[in-house]
């Protein structure tokens, strides 16, 4: 009876963290997807939802196995960038999450540690996949961030590895609220930069990321965000030269 349960609650985590590696694997996706709702409102540049989403979705359904299917053959064209992603990023981490369901996790901070190492380390070897690499011996733009990427996925593994071979501790209790919300103040500051100006922007964000804790005290939270909104005014445009938009448009106009 104590084996079935203990069977039943290893798979149950292993399903919870294979869920959260597929989440990982599209997590890039997300992103663009999230990011493609301002363009909506003029808030930004690029793809609208619905160009990402068929984007993404014809990537990881039909583009790679094509790519796949289409190298193996010998008539291999160049790539697009979601077939890329989808190639280099996702469909490992897809992989991973399928053989986590069939593994016993004896440490699940260094499996998990690992996988996100490794997950890291795949989005930046997709990133420098369209930067050119060596020739000769001369070094391209792409070789160094592919080096220490293709190094770092190696590390990563053998972290991954040590978690399925040796005891080690269980996945600590993590809140998500404080990076939940600090990732929401930065994705506020870059669609709202432009629209609402560095002054409104600046402040709003630190109040977003000031929702990350339940300990904040508003006051002071008020205080400090308004002379961090004063010193990026006087830092930015002045110190650095940077033209940045100060006020929202509709008062400049």
């Amino acid at each position: 009876m104590a084996d079935t349960m203990g069977h039943s609650a290893t798979a149950t985590r292993n399903t919870s963290v294979a869920i959260g590696f597929c989440l990982l694997a599209i997590a890039p996706q997300i992103f663009e997807f999230i990011w493609s709702i301002g363009t909506i409102f003029g808030w930004g540049a690029g793809r609208g939802p619905l160009q990402v989403v068929t984007g993404h979705a014809t990537a990881l359904l039909a583009g790679a196995p094509s790519a796949i299917f289409g190298s193996f053959g010998g008539g291999a064209k160049k790539a697009s960038s979601d077939v890329l992603l989808a190639l280099i990023y996702s469909y490992p981490l897809f992989a991973v999450a399928i053989l986590t369901l069939f593994m016993t996790i004896r440490s699940a901070q260094d499996y998990v540690g690992g996988v996100i190492l490794m997950a890291l380390a795949l989005f930046a070897l997709w990133a420098s996949s369209d930067l050119q690499g060596m020739r000769g011996f001369s070094f391209g733009a792409g070789t160094a961030p592919r080096m220490f990427g293709g190094l770092l996925v190696a590390l990563s593994a053998a972290i991954a590895l040590t978690g399925l071979l040796t005891d080690g501790p269980a996945m600590a209790h993590y809140s998500w609220r404080g990076p939940l919300f600090v990732m929401v103040a930065i994705l506020f500051f870059a669609l709202a930069i432009r629209p609402l100006g560095l002054v409104v922007t600046a402040f709003v964000s630190f109040m977003i990321a000031a929702l990350g804790s339940h300990e904040t005290r508003w006051l002071e939270a008020a205080i400090v965000g308004a002379c961090l909104t004063l010193g990026c005014a006087i830092l930015f445009p002045y110190v650095l030269g940077l033209p940045m938009p100060m006020f929202p448009r509709f008062l400049v106009q």
